[in-house]
């Protein structure tokens, strides 16, 4: 985001004495540039950026600590549809209104100490105002003071002050204690490597079982519904696409997010599941049976928006660092919100394990009640938001910041290396950075998960499976070398990859194929095939810019997908 320079730049001149007085600096006598000079100095003086921090209510201080966990900006619509509207006045209004000394909202509060400011950006749509804090602003501010400071150095377990009168009751000696954690992270790794070495059949919201069993073996943490999770929050997150009936990674994106630290890639799929339409928890509710029917108030169903709601309602009844009952969680968002989902308890098609239909309010506890649930004990415990006890449920160092209660915690990660074994095992620990285990298993054979570390066979295998994906074996030896610390490559893993190819033993047979060759008529648009998961799973080696294998057999297949993006494939006679 913008500055604070920046910031003060673009503000109405008359503001800037109004922000001196708050930010105790003397901006008499001064002309405009001075002015901005002498007040973002001040600004960013932590000893004042913690008495102006102080000086707010813990209203002020929820609602700037909700912007800087969303990234620290936030449609303009949208916040002020959560803090109230920012009257913006010149200097005869200001003396009149005095927004500065009876603001009358939240956001005026903060927008006249200097906190937040408003600026436009590209949205899908064009242009659209956002509400953001200054980046280097929002660097000293003592969020501390009411968020945490004793963080782990894998972000989970934090502690810091309860609410003063949370309506949750806090509770001592929790038994069956189960921490969370960022495996969801490793596990959505573990997705796009296989999506980008397989493809998956999609059924409904979910993978195939074949596919599912396939997978199963290679994820931290196992199960059907949490794998729709990571399928659906993976689409939202752009991160997978699905043609064809089939779901593949999305080059780009995928990498982007690989390649981000672990406490970032978290945020991004937390963020990812407060906003998505694509997951739909209630159809992944044990016992619960939606219809999606356009019949009766179904089609209104929104997932994001009664989130959103749970999530308000979490800042304001739980406390922040107890642990507290499910059972009593959910009578007081009952109480407090009843109609989070839905208001019309008669229109919606739900049936239960008894294929019985659930309607009326007195089928709040079946449908509302255990939708509650599903969110703290299945997403928001696997994506490290809360600690799960028996029936009772505590928010983590990430699960506070996620509801608005703090910044996003920003751990210190120490990566690790690939370890290569001179047999050509690579052993990848969950501390290795995620793009480099995902190129790892790219050309390599997968071998079972041993603690927290992955194992990777470089053999034969792997190598033709590499070549499948136009990796060369020059790609291969950079990696290991580099995960080596640029010493000589192990002699058995030198044999294996040289010249690019594995020598077959001579008690192995050939086969000889037909085969035809595509060629375009640009390098670009040979790119474009072998870029695209859908075009190129039919395709064999390249054969130069413009030319490639295809096999017999494929033909007609990829001439019909071609011709779904607008490419023209015809038989040379």
């Amino acid at each position: 985001m913008r500055n604070l320079v920046a910031t003060l730049r673009d503000l109405d001149s008359a503001l800037l004495p109004i922000l001196g007085a708050r930010w105790g600096v003397d901006l008499r006598l001064m002309e405009s540039p001075a002015m901005i000079t002498a007040l973002s100095k001040a600004m960013l003086d932590p000893e004042r950026a913690a008495r102006v921090w102080d000086a707010l209510n813990d209203d002020q201080r929820g609602r700037l600590q909700l912007l800087l966990s969303s990234g620290g900006k936030m449609p303009t619509a949208k916040f002020e549809l959560l803090s109230g509207k920012i009257r913006k006045m010149g200097a005869g209004a200001i003396e009149r209104e005095k927004p500065h000394e009876r603001p009358t909202s939240i956001a005026e509060a903060l927008y006249y100490r200097g906190l937040i400011a408003e600026t436009f950006e590209q949205g899908e749509s064009g242009l659209r105002p956002v509400i953001y804090v200054p980046e280097d602003l929002a660097r000293v501010l003592p969020l501390h003071k009411t968020s945490y400071s004793n963080l782990e150095d894998d972000g989970e377990i934090i502690k810091d002050v309860d609410n003063d009168k949370p309506v949750v009751t806090p509770l001592k000696n929790v038994p069956d204690m189960r921490q969370a954690d960022t495996s969801i992270v490793d596990d959505m790794t573990t997705l796009l490597a296989y999506l980008q070495l397989h493809g998956a059949g999609v059924e409904g919201d979910t993978l195939t079982q074949a596919d599912r069993e396939a997978l199963a073996p290679y994820l931290l943490t196992q199960g059907d519904t949490r794998l729709a999770f990571l399928l659906g929050i993976g689409l939202s997150a752009d991160l997978i696409e699905i043609q064809s009936g089939r779901a593949f990674p999305k080059r780009a994106e995928a990498r982007r997010w690989l390649s981000e630290r672990r406490a970032e890639q978290l945020k991004i799929l937390a963020q990812t599941w407060r906003a998505s339409t694509i997951y739909r928890d209630l159809w992944h509710v044990q016992g619960l049976y939606p219809e999606s029917s356009e019949a009766g108030g179904m089609a209104s169903y929104n997932p994001a928006d009664a989130r959103q709601a749970i999530l308000h309602l979490l800042a304001d009844i739980v406390p922040r660092q107890a642990w507290w009952s499910l059972e009593e969680f959910i009578v007081a968002a009952k109480d407090e919100n009843a109609d989070f989902q839905r208001s019309d308890y008669d229109s919606w098609y739900i049936r239960n394990d008894d294929d019985e239909y659930l309607r009326g309010f007195e089928s709040w506890e079946a449908v509302e009640g255990a939708l509650l649930e599903f969110y703290i004990t299945g997403p928001m415990h696997w994506l490290g938001l809360t600690d799960l006890g028996q029936d009772t449920a505590r928010l983590t160092a990430y699960g506070r910041a996620f509801v608005g209660s703090g910044a996003w915690p920003s751990p210190n990660e120490q990566e690790e290396k690939v370890v290569v074994q001179p047999d050509g095992t690579l052993l990848v620990s969950r501390k290795v950075s995620r793009i480099d285990r995902f190129q790892a298993s790219r050309f390599t054979t997968w071998g079972a998960i041993s603690g927290d570390k992955y194992i990777y066979k470089l053999d034969n295998a792997g190598i033709q499976q590499a070549a499948k994906q136009n990796i060369e074996a020059s790609h291969i030896v950079s990696f290991i070398t580099r995960a080596l610390d640029n010493a000589a490559l192990p002699p058995n893993i030198a044999r294996l990859l040289e010249k690019g190819v594995v020598r077959p033993p001579v008690t192995q047979t050939v086969t000889i194929e037909q085969v035809m060759v595509l060629r375009t008529t640009a390098p670009e648009t040979m790119d474009f095939i072998l870029d695209t998961p859908a075009l190129r799973r039919y395709m064999g080696a390249r054969l130069g810019p413009m030319a490639a294998i295809v096999r017999a057999d494929e033909w007609g297949a990829l001439r019909e997908a071609l011709a779904e993006r607008g490419i023209a494939a015809e038989m040379a006679e």
